[in-house]
């Protein structure tokens, strides 16, 4: 599992933010190598949490139960190479699965369980994007028995704390259990297995455990609101605070990958952090030649704005520099030895991963 900072790498200590990568116990580098419990699926365990449903995304039906019976189907246990498992959920009748990045990242066959058949069944990826922790695998229909069940995704910017968050999917290898919970809270900031920040993770204290990764977040209606993604615990067990990556990216990142393509993104070129007042974005570093050492930021620049809207954290800028396009010129607003100033600098192409890191 990866912590907080270094995503999957290395033991899990104590308050670090881990990857919900595989079936049971504390997993070294990017794989969980340990053996998975009983594939058989589990009869729905429920992890009561609060019912409480502010927004229309956290309505919530009856009876779980039922939603279960009409949402499973199109829950999919994974396994990635020889041993990792993850969970994923069925998105169209062409058979494409979203998952983790994290799940698939080094393995080359797929095997997969949909629905009640506990057949495995032979998947193929079809792409993949690490700065969002998404992966898109793709089933051949016709080897589905009784066919596909697509989920319904849902609106994560409609969410609010207190809506009802529903996890199914397979914790230590125990396909098919169901969890509830709330949101608890919205905006998180977690990080992506190749360093990038990921950003408006959904908090939720529905358990989900190593194995849920890639599983489906659900509203109170069955929608799709998150794909489980990374918990915090000194264990690498559920300790009620997980994270969800959420669905407002899936929407935007699957199109790009799942036929194969790949997801560009703009880049500003500086490492920085968030003062106490939370009045800015204090430029800890400039990447030497990057975007913005060439538009003349440099260290020690508080960053108040960009394009006239307000940057009160490092959380922002990335928001901001996330919603533009590489070449695209952005106004960045600093503070600079007391004087206010403006600058303009050309967008570039994030690479891989961060310099440096």
């Amino acid at each position: 599992m990866r912590s907080f900072v270094s995503f999957l790498g290395g033991a899990v200590t104590v308050g670090l933010v881990v990857a919900l990568l595989a079936a049971g116990g504390v997993i070294d580098n990017d794989n969980d190598t340990s053996s998975p419990s009983a594939a058989a699926p589990s009869p729905p365990t429920a992890n009561s949490g609060s019912d409480d449903n502010g927004g229309d995304q956290g309505s919530a039906p009856s009876d779980i139960s039922e939603l279960y019976k009409r949402v499973s189907p199109g829950v999919v246990f994974i396994q990635a190479g020889q041993s990792a498992t993850g969970s994923g959920f069925v998105i169209d009748k062409e058979g494409h699965i979203v998952t983790n990045d994290h799940v698939v990242e080094e393995a080359s066959q797929f095997q997969v369980v949909i629905g009640g058949d506990p057949q495995p069944i032979p998947a193929k990826l079809m792409g993949k994007d690490p700065s969002s922790d998404l992966a898109v695998l793709k089933v051949d229909p016709s080897d589905v028995k009784g066919g596909l069940t697509p989920l319904e995704l849902g609106d994560s910017t409609k969410l609010e704390p207190g809506d009802q968050a529903i996890a199914i999917g397979s914790p230590f290898g125990l396909e098919g259990t169901v969890t509830t919970g709330i949101i608890s809270s919205l905006g998180r900031t977690i990080d992506s297995p190749n360093g990038y920040p990921i950003a408006d993770a959904v908090q939720t204290d529905a358990a989900i455990n190593p194995g849920n990764s890639g599983g489906p977040l659900l509203d109170g209606n069955g929608r799709v609101i998150g794909v489980n993604s990374q918990i915090r615990s000194g264990s690498g067990a559920n300790s009620g605070v997980g994270f969800a990556v959420p669905v407002s990216t899936v929407k935007f990142v699957v199109p790009l990958i799942k036929n194969g393509g790949k997801v560009e993104r703009a880049y500003l070129g500086v490492r920085n952090g968030t003062p106490p007042d939370r009045s800015g974005a204090i430029v800890d570093s400039v990447v030497p030649n990057g975007p913005a050492a060439q538009g003349g930021l440099r260290p020690g620049d508080k960053i108040t704005s960009i394009d006239g809207k307000a940057v009160k954290s490092s959380e922002d800028v990335s928001a901001a520099v996330t919603a533009r396009k590489p070449g695209e010129q952005a106004k960045v607003e600093v503070v600079r030895s007391g004087q206010r100033r403006t600058l303009t600098v050309q967008l570039g192409t994030r690479p891989e991963r961060p310099p440096g890191g």
